[in-house]
């Protein structure tokens, strides 16, 4: 017995043709929509998010943490009105009387410490600066008061945060070969991308110090070359000098005298750097003037472009980016997070 079919009329045949072609670009658009087209050949919007995933991603990080600031500045506004409220005062009444009637002054004590502590970066009369050193001090203790109370206001309110962060974008970054300190097989690895004539790189080093010191060997410190030849067209040939002073075993004494001197990087200065580290000047001579990193030291830099960096220092934490010369605990805060997900 032959199977029985369904019959499709003409009509009804080229009407589902119709929609099958529709339906077929629609999908395409999905997968990749197409924002330009060159003789026939389409630019999708995948292709131009991927080339942009760095720099996108840290606009949506900074749409993020604006809304989350004003999420926690309407949460203590609530917080401050409702227990206003319960008291029968005002809310500027309600902070004199836990927050500024509560907070002792400054003491001449507290001011000399802070000048001697800062006395190499204190510029100006120091009548003068010891009066600003007076207010600052007088805030700091003023804000460290109202989060305190804030925070108790919190502690017994139902707080519920429903704003979500951007999903976590992971560059791959690679760090095989490059030097590095801390630990070799740390769960955080930060990949910096620094140009030795940046001041901004110059300044956040204290702080890459610290967050070593911090986590030990919870964290895995990589170096790579990013010299920007149009800002700083003298400071290839100090990476150069320094990944020759990393074939001797002193690369980061060599990275901590290049930035401690820079800009200076003449080819006899970067010797007396060579000297100063005590590498062995022949060997050192013999590498930086054969030009043996040159190819290395680009790979660097083609590789951060191809990661959309577009200044200098860029950070890479278990490929998630960081820019510029960022604070010990904004460092903190995203090495924190990754080893809490790593449990």
């Amino acid at each position: 017995m032959r199977g029985q079919g369904v019959r499709v009329n003409s009509p009804t045949l080229w009407a589902l043709m119709l929609l099958i072609a529709l339906a077929v670009p629609a999908i395409a658009r999905a997968a990749g929509e197409a924002l330009a087209e060159v003789d026939g050949v389409l630019i999708t919007s995948e292709e131009v998010e991927k080339a942009l995933a760095t720099q996108l991603t840290q606009l949506e990080e900074q749409i993020y943490n604006l809304k989350r600031q004003r999420v926690e500045a309407l949460i203590n506004e609530k917080l401050l009105a409702k227990e206003a409220k319960k008291r029968g005062i005002s809310v500027p009444a309600l902070l004199d009387a836990e927050v500024t009637s509560k907070v002792g002054l400054v003491t001449e004590q507290e001011i000399e410490n802070f000048y001697q502590a800062n006395k190499a970066q204190i510029k100006g009369e120091e009548e003068k600066v010891r009066e600003q050193i007076r207010s600052h001090l007088q805030n700091q203790k003023l804000q460290t008061r109202r989060e305190a109370f804030l925070q108790s206001l919190r502690s017994q309110a139902k707080v519920v945060v429903n704003l979500k962060p951007p999903p976590v974008f992971r560059a791959q970054v690679s760090a095989d070969g490059a030097p590095f300190k801390g630990g070799a097989t740390a769960p955080v690895v930060i990949v910096k991308f620094e140009d030795f004539h940046c001041p901004f790189c110059k300044q956040v080093q204290p702080t890459l110090v610290q967050l070593l010191s911090r986590y030990n060997e919870k964290v895995k410190l990589v170096h790579k070359d990013y010299p920007i030849d149009q800002l700083h067209p003298a400071a290839r040939k100090g990476h150069e000098a320094a990944r020759c002073a990393n074939d001797q075993g002193k690369f980061w004494a060599y990275h901590d005298k290049l930035y401690e001197n820079a800009p200076k990087a003449s080819p006899e200065q970067l010797k007396a750097y060579a000297k100063e580290v005590g590498l062995d000047l022949a060997a050192f001579d013999q590498c930086f003037a054969s030009g043996k990193y040159q190819a290395a030291v680009q790979r660097d830099v083609d590789e951060g472009a191809r990661l959309g960096i577009t200044g200098t220092p860029t950070f890479f934490v278990n490929g998630r980016v960081l820019t510029g010369a960022q604070p010990l605990e904004r460092f903190a805060q995203v090495i924190e997070d990754e080893l809490a997900r790593r449990q």
